[in-house]
Parts: structure tokens; C-alpha cells; sequence
């Protein structure tokens, strides 16, 4: 069961649409079927039209507000939407009412037992959903505690999920980013994008961190691609840039304004001060991209690229194999955050739309929850510093079509490494019992494998060592560990398991940002 919370101003709006037609799902019989009354006592009668007259309940909603102690909040209304799994048996009234009850219960809207609690109906015109509405104005003239009311919707879905034996879905872990709205996604079809700008926005700004090491080279990399960039600057130092914004040109607003995103507005991961820490803790660097273009299609450009993707390929293997073998999770997850940056530049560089799916899918399983940027290690530099070189040796945009679909063997050998490293990835998490990003990553995992199964055809055969099993996988990355020149834990080399030690994680500087 999912739930989606949201906020409005006017109650009797809201039961205008419950009870009417429905905009894209069609409303068969509405009906109350939980309240704080007795849903027949709140049920709004038909008038004669055989419409309903919906402004006694309305009212009786909204008569709390005008006895608040306080100033009533600017949105007084709270609506949450519950809906079961479309393999889930459709419940019965009584069930749903019982759903609606636990829900109220977990959020602190309307606690079991307390006769001072905000009003509140729920309204069901499908099988598999009901709309929870409620007052946020108490009885007694106080204002509810919703703090965090997702998080305690999800833990309400859980409960009813256990209780009636429904789908089990996954706890929320605060690592999803932000998705589009219904307004923007509708806004983007009118305009003709293939997506809505916040997730092509997130897309774009990820492969240029990936493919920068300043925040000098982030900012060129983005307005490189077309994009407006708006900087945020701070009051107390003039000069200093604490954020920055970005838009789509061709996305704009009624005033024909660029609608711009936040860093924080696209993901959690990628606000300015997070991508300071990934740039400046203690990283690998490599020579910066060269200022001479070289001719596409030339031996030295085919040189060049065949390098980066068997190093990128080595560099892969080797961080597979570390997150399989190294305890400590802080270098776990600064490997699965790692590895988020080759995948995307390799989606970039190619021009491959599955690819780039599957970097989307891989973004949630790499992000800590609530925010919290992982300890940046040497390890997931190292994997960071071949993302670098893949856009470096990449770097005309302008020639990426020469070359996007041509995925040589050693670009399927990255490819397969990479689902390797992921399905580590994936390992990791179901251990830490997250399982919404341990299915985030067994899907990015599938769509790799999807993308070499459709490349290794009888018309693009390729060596037998892109077409390993996962064991084998496992062994080549521990071969490319021994071989890879990055810092690894004393005893590496050991082929005895017992013998890898966990890495030390450099200390993070007490100048980093804080929450």
C-alpha cells in the first residue's frame, strides 16, 4: 500500500472533486466510509438534481478553524491518498475504514481515544483507493503535531500491510529524490519533452559532477550542455557562492520566465556543499581535459577511448570486488556512490537511453538516508578518477554521435563489471535491510545486463570474458584488483579472503557542511 500526503486551503474544493466525475480516473459510487462520526450521520445527502449537497459536511470540516487559539495556518487542509497494490485483493468497506482509522492513529491527526482530535472523513470511489481528508485545527483550538506525516503515513501502511496481508512495500529510507509533479509532468507534455526537466535536470547536473573535479569545471560542464545556470551568493560574505540553480531554456513559466532547480530540489546529493565534499576531501586527481580537439574517428581518439573504457573496466572490477570483501561501510557506501559516476558518464559519452535509465534507477541505492554525504575514501576516488577520464577523452560533445552506439567489446566489458559492482551494491543494502534501494540497484543491475544481451547478438559477437556468470565476474575482478593502480588495504594481494583488512577511511573535515 502507498500513501501520498498533500496540503490544500479549501475543503469544499476538495469534495467538489471527490464527489464529482474525476478528472482522469472515473469516480464510480463515492461514498464516506470513516469519519469522526459515523460516516451515515457525515454522508451528504442528494438533493433533488441528484447531486450532492456537500456544504453541511464542508462546513462542519471547517468550523474548527474559527476557534484555533492561534492564527489558522495558510493550508488547513490535509489530504492523503492510500492505494493497494493493483495483485492485491480488493478490501471491503469495513477494511478500508479500519485503514483510514490507523492512519489518522500513526499520524497524530486524529489519535484513537482522544475526543479533542482534528475532524476528519474518508472517501472511497475505487476498489483499490481511498482519500483521507482531514482539519488540521483540533477541538480545542490547538494545531495538530504533523511533523514528518509521510514517514508516519508509511509506517501506517505498513501496519494495515501486515494486518490484511497485503503487498509488502519497503519501509521509507529518505533516499527517493524528488519526482515531477503532476503539474510539471503535464506542463512538459503540452511543451513536447520526452520528460519532465526535473528528471533530465537531474540526469545532466549528476554527469557533470561526475565528469568534473571543481567546482569551477561543474559549472562550465553544465551551461557546456545548454543549460542556464543561476548562482546563489551569500549575504554575510559578498562574493562567496553558497548555491547555485539550474534550467531548462525552453522550459519556462505563464511569464515565459526559465523555471529553475535548485541543487537540493533534484536530489539530496547534489546541493553544492555535498558536491564540495566529493570534490575536494582527499581525491584522486587526473590531468585536466585538453584544450586541443582531436579529429573524431582518429587512431589517437580510438586509442584514447579504448584506454579509458579498460581502465574504467579494471577500475570497476576492482571496486566489485572491494565492496564484496571490505566490512566497513563506509567504504561501501562511498563505493556505490562511486560507481554512480562511471555509470553515468558512460550513458553520456554513448548516448545510450537504457543506459541512462539504468543510472536513474541506480541513484536511489547509492544515496545515505536522510542526506548524509558518505565518508569520502581513497577506493571510491580511485572509481571517480576513471569517470573523470571517461569525459575527459570524450570531451567534444559535439562528436558524441560519431560514436554513441559503437559499443566496442571493451565498452561491454565496462558494462559487465559495472552490473558486477552493482549487484554488489544491491547485496550490500538487502544486508542493511533497505530493500527499496536494494531494489533500485538489482534494477539498474537488469537493465546492464539487458544492454549487453541486446549488443552481444550474432551480429556484434563479443570475447567470451564479456559473456562471464557472476562467479566468473567475481574472479576478474579480483584479478583486475591485484593489477589496478590505486591504494588498496595491506594484504590485497593475499588470495585467502581472511586476508582483507578494512581500509582506513580518511577523517572528515571539520569545516565540511552541517546539517
Amino acid at each position: 500500500m502507498i500513501a501520498k500526503v498533500t496540503r490544500g486551503a479549501d475543503v469544499g474544493n476538495l469534495l467538489r472533486y471527490l464527489y464529482g466525475p474525476g478528472k482522469r480516473n472515473e469516480h464510480a459510487n463515492p461514498h464516506l466510509v470513516a469519519g469522526y462520526r459515523h460516516p451515515a450521520a457525515l454522508e451528504p445527502a442528494k438533493r433533488a438534481d441528484g447531486k450532492r449537497d456537500l456544504r453541511p459536511l464542508g462546513e462542519a470540516l471547517r468550523s474548527p478553524l474559527d476557534t484555533m487559539r492561534r492564527s489558522r495556518p495558510e493550508m488547513p487542509v490535509w489530504q492523503c491518498s492510500l492505494r493497494t497494490a493493483p495483485t492485491d485483493r480488493a478490501l471491503t468497506d469495513e477494511e478500508w475504514a479500519d485503514v483510514a482509522e490507523e492512519l489518522m492513529h500513526q499520524t497524530g491527526i486524529a489519535p484513537r481515544g482522544d475526543p479533542e482530535a482534528c475532524r476528519w472523513i474518508a472517501v472511497r470511489h475505487a476498489d483499490d483507493h481511498i482519500h483521507v481528508v482531514a482539519t488540521l485545527a483540533r477541538e480545542d483550538g490547538r494545531r495538530p503535531n504533523i511533523t514528518r506525516d509521510y514517514l508516519k503515513a508509511r509506517k501506517a501502511c505498513q501496519v494495515v500491510e501486515e494486518r490484511y496481508g497485503l503487498c509488502r512495500t519497503a519501509p521509507a529510507d529518505r533516499t527517493a529524490a524528488p519526482r515531477p509533479s503532476r503539474a510539471e509532468m503535464e506542463r512538459a507534455e503540452r511543451a513536447g519533452f520526452e520528460e519532465p526537466p526535473r528528471t533530465a535536470l537531474r540526469r545532466q547536473v549528476a554527469t557533470a559532477a561526475a565528469s568534473s573535479d571543481s567546482e569551477d569545471a561543474f559549472f562550465a560542464g553544465l551551461r557546456e550542455r545548454g543549460l542556464t545556470v543561476r548562482l546563489r551568493f551569500s549575504v554575510r560574505t559578498p562574493g562567496e557562492v553558497t548555491g547555485y540553480a539550474v534550467a531548462v531554456p525552453e522550459y519556462t513559466n505563464s511569464e515565459g520566465a526559465p523555471v529553475f532547480f535548485s541543487g537540493g530540489k533534484l536530489a539530496d546529493d547534489l546541493t553544492l556543499p555535498k558536491l564540495r565534499l566529493r570534490w575536494n576531501d582527499g581525491a584522486i586527481r587526473r590531468p585536466a581535459a585538453p584544450s586541443r580537439r582531436w579529429a573524431p574517428g582518429s587512431s589517437a581518439d580510438h586509442r584514447l577511448q579504448t584506454a579509458a573504457y579498460r581502465e574504467a573496466a579494471q577500475g570497476a572490477g576492482t571496486a566489485a570486488w572491494q565492496m564484496r570483501e571490505f566490512r566497513d561501510p563506509g567504504v561501501r557506501a562511498d563505493l556505490a556512490a562511486a560507481a554512480s559516476d562511471v555509470l553515468h558518464v558512460t550513458a553520456d559519452i554513448t548516448g545510450n537511453r537504457k543506459l541512462a535509465k539504468a543510472a536513474d534507477f541506480y541513484d536511489r541505492a547509492t544515496r545515505e538516508p536522510f542526506g548524509r554525504p558518505p565518508p569520502v575514501t581513497p577506493y571510491g576516488n580511485a572509481l571517480r578518477a576513471v569517470a573523470r577520464t571517461l569525459a575527459i577523452t570524450n570531451v567534444h560533445w559535439e562528436d558524441r554521435r560519431e560514436h554513441k552506439r559503437n559499443l566496442t567489446a571493451d565498452l561491454l566489458f565496462l558494462i559487465a563489471n559495472l552490473a558486477d559492482l552493482i549487484e554488489a551494491t544491491a547485496e550490500h543494502r538487502l544486508a542493511q535491510q533497505r530493500l527499496a534501494q536494494a531494489d533500485a540497484a538489482r534494477q539498474a543491475a537488469g537493465r546492464l545486463h539487458a544492454v549487453r544481451r541486446t549488443v552481444t547478438g550474432p551480429t556484434a559477437p563479443v570475447p567470451p570474458r564479456v559473456a562471464e556468470t557472476l562467479d566468473e565476474g567475481r574472479a576478474m575482478a579480483r584479478l583486475a584488483a591485484e593489477a589496478f593502480p590505486v591504494p588498496l588495504a595491506e594484504g590485497l594481494g593475499s588470495t585467502a579472503a581472511s586476508s582483507a583488512r578494512p581500509p582506513q577511511v580518511p577523517q572528515r573535515r571539520s569545516g565540511g557542511p552541517k546539517r
